[in-house]
């Protein structure tokens, strides 16, 4: 009998314990362009691609990076230059590593943090931008700081938007 009432007494004591599944709504943090938009915090999925197309860049491995790039996309480079298709985005970084390496110097970058995120909740027609998530990624390079947002939908980059800083002076 003492044996039941401690298995019982056990068996009370471990399910009261136990605490229920949140069933929490999203949070969420500032907002978005279009009316009613909230931004969320992305998914891991999203930076793998992200990571994907930092690799395959970093490799000039264009054939990869062309097949991560949605043709008919807005590619914005700090420059001013704007490019449309994998074709046109690989040209033109390649162009850029040529001009790099002829005039001495270094070529490569550190990736210094990448994140994901998205808006989400306009019912606006035009709000173009809920379709998939954005990573925002920030890189140093012998040549200046690089922040950059990815607009990654169905495993490829359909926008994409690059500013450059100077290097911090110490």
């Amino acid at each position: 009998m003492k044996k039941l009432l401690y298995t019982i007494l056990g068996l009370f004591l471990i399910s009261a314990c136990q605490t229920a599944p949140c069933e929490c709504e999203k949070e969420s943090n500032g907002f978005g362009p279009f009316e009613g938009q909230s931004v969320f915090i992305g998914s891991q999925e999203t930076v793998d691609v992200f990571n994907a197309i930092d690799s395959a860049w970093a490799a000039r491995d264009y054939e990869t990076l062309k097949s991560l790039i949605n043709d008919g996309g807005n590619f914005t480079f700090e420059d001013g230059t704007k490019v449309s298709t994998g074709q046109e985005f690989v040209d033109f970084i390649e162009k850029e590593y040529q001009e790099t390496i002829a005039d001495g110097g270094e070529w490569g970058w550190n990736t210094d943090y990448a994140f994901a995120a998205y808006p989400a909740g306009s019912d606006d027609p035009e709000a173009w931008n809920q379709a998939g998530q954005w990573v925002n990624a920030q890189f140093t390079s012998p040549n200046g700081v690089y922040i950059e947002w990815y607009h990654i939908a169905d495993g490829k980059l359909h926008n994409w938007y690059q500013t450059k800083a100077a290097l911090p002076q110490e």
